[in-house]
């Protein structure tokens, strides 16, 4: 393995790393900061959901930390324990964000509907580029060529999943700001703040999961635009 490949996977994990950390930093810092509506995650997110003509998404409990989501498949909006009962700026921030995505996926949002139908692609490529590195050095089957073309290709679906994320995820954000105030679910400079706060961490994994993802496709196509350009 080359320098600039260790300094590359070094520097991604890094990012990863960092971005992570902070999320989880910011999100137990305001985890200590009570909401004076006194609305837990669950109740914020049925708020909004009705408020927004939403009646067919459920809002269901799941264990784990900060594994959050909203389900389009089976319309149901997960949160962890925390999330679901707590009445922090944290709870009802990363609710509202989850029911910025059910909005999304009602109004059919463009970007939503794109990253639905690649997480199929996505989930074969993560796949191909976690385990053909591994078979390639093992079989020898695969000359340098094919299996640098099909690592960038894999690299590359992941990269256009990872930039088709980002809209969806800022403006599930930006949609939770604007409801969590307009419903007076926060109130006052620093309740408002506080969600700002976790909503942005939160928005860097997904930045960083892009950079990530764009640092090994062009890792794995340079090599090729520039085999093409010696021939």
């Amino acid at each position: 393995m080359s320098l600039f490949a260790i300094l590359l996977f070094v520097g991604t994990m890094g990012l990863s790393l960092l971005a992570s950390w902070r999320v989880k930093r910011v999100y137990k810092r305001h985890c200590e900061t009570p909401v004076k509506s006194g609305l837990n995650g669950a109740q914020a997110a049925s708020m909004i959901l009705e408020k927004a003509g939403i009646r067919d998404v459920e809002i269901v409990e799941q264990p784990g930390m900060l594994g959050d989501h909203y389900d389009p498949l089976h319309k149901r909006l997960v949160l962890s324990p925390d999330n679901y009962h707590g009445s922090s700026a944290s709870a009802v921030g990363v609710a509202a964000h989850e029911a910025g995505h059910a909005i999304q996926h009602s109004i059919a949002y463009a970007p939503l509907q794109w990253r639905m139908l690649a997480v199929g692609a996505t989930s074969y490529a993560s796949q191909v580029v976690m385990w053909l590195p591994i078979l390639g050095m093992l079989t020898g089957l695969l000359s340098t060529w094919t299996g640098l073309l099909i690592m960038a290709v894999s690299w590359g679906v992941i990269m256009v999943f990872n930039l088709v994320t980002l809209p969806v995820e800022f403006d599930a954000t930006r949609r939770a700001r604007i409801v969590l105030s307009g419903l007076r679910i926060t109130r006052g400079e620093e309740e408002e703040r506080a969600v700002n706060e976790v909503l942005n961490a939160a928005a860097w994994t997904y930045v960083a999961a892009f950079i990530t993802s764009l640092a090994y496709f062009l890792w794995h196509l340079l090599p090729l635009l520039m085999g093409r350009r010696e021939e």
